[in-house]
């Protein structure tokens, strides 16, 4: 899978994004229209003899009427595209749910055979061509869910669900970022958004249903890594379906060896990142709600770990 595309407005990839872009560069384009009509006309006036009666009309006409004009047809331009709040989805709209936390985002899907609820963390995967309904909110401060080659921003709340529609016109993968402060990390909030053929899609979401590659069909070397992710109470915070199941407190890790990075954006899932993150997760992420493993993790301990992680796709 390719990188993802410069976090940037001016990238759109989406109907939404196209249209904030349109109105973006109308805004801008009126804006420098005013600017430069309003230097004209100062430069004119500097240049005549003040008070006649030709100045003073050019100043009120151009310099007033001239700009309130402009400024009302952009406004009532950018009112007609805004794109509309829906407060029911559309019908063949994708829900997902996304919790902001410090610093990592909760993904919620619905899985379409058995109505389970599906849960991942820091990647959304959508199908292309398709509305997604997003419900936003947050487990504890003020975040924002900004991706923004695909849309505009919204806040989430604690203890309110906001909605926001978007839709990916094209496969790829975009970044998006927390776009409130919400404390020494929110510089390393990051989500990544990966949009699908809808075939491809569908295989996904119904992979990320099942639960994790069960014991028996592990090689001996997978086995240990999973037994001392247990020893060493991973668990007491991780969800892996289907292995242990008593903990939100963080991102839920049953099929993290799928994802493109860790750590909400701050390093690749690679072999080397996995173990990197596990070990020194304070060194990479300063305040993260987990501890660095590196003083009671052996190497191969360390390296057992972060490869049952990685088969877990």
């Amino acid at each position: 899978m390719t990188g993802a595309t410069p976090q940037s407005a001016l990238h759109s990839a989406g109907p939404v994004a196209d249209t904030l872009l349109g109105v973006t560069g109308l805004l801008s384009a009126g804006a420098a229209l005013i600017l430069l009509g309003v230097m004209a006309l100062l430069a004119a006036a500097v240049r005549r003899r003040e008070g006649t009666l030709n100045v003073r009309l050019w100043l009120l006409g151009g310099g007033v009427v001239f700009p309130v004009v402009v400024l009302t047809a952009l406004f009532a331009y950018s009112e007609w595209h805004r794109p509309p709040w829906q407060p029911v989805p559309p019908k063949d709209a994708l829900i997902v749910g996304v919790t902001g936390h410090m610093w990592w985002w909760e993904v919620r899907y619905r899985d379409p055979a058995t109505g389970a609820e599906v849960v991942t963390a820091n990647e959304i995967r959508i199908p292309v061509g398709r509305p997604v309904y997003f419900g936003l909110g947050s487990a504890d401060v003020i975040h924002s869910f900004w991706i923004p080659a695909l849309g505009g921003k919204m806040d989430m709340l604690p203890g309110r669900v906001q909605h926001l529609r978007l839709q990916a016109d094209r496969p790829g993968v975009w970044r998006g970022q927390c776009a409130e402060y919400c404390g020494e990390q929110h510089a390393r909030m990051a989500l990544h958004v990966v949009a699908l053929a809808p075939a491809d899609f569908d295989a996904w979401l119904a992979a990320q249903a099942r639960p994790a590659v069960p014991a028996d069909a592990l090689s001996p070397a997978l086995v240990r890594g999973r037994e001392a992710f247990l020893a060493h109470r991973c668990d007491a915070c991780h969800t892996v379906r289907g292995v242990s199941e008593t903990s939100r407190l963080g991102p839920d890790l049953t099929h993290v060896g799928s994802r493109l990075y860790l750590g909400a954006g701050t390093v690749a899932n690679d072999a080397d990142g996995r173990a990197a993150w596990v070990a020194h997760t304070q060194a990479l992420k300063p305040g993260a709600r987990m501890p660095s493993s590196h003083a009671r993790l052996d190497d191969a301990t360390l390296r057992s770990i972060a490869d049952w992680l990685g088969h877990l796709e």
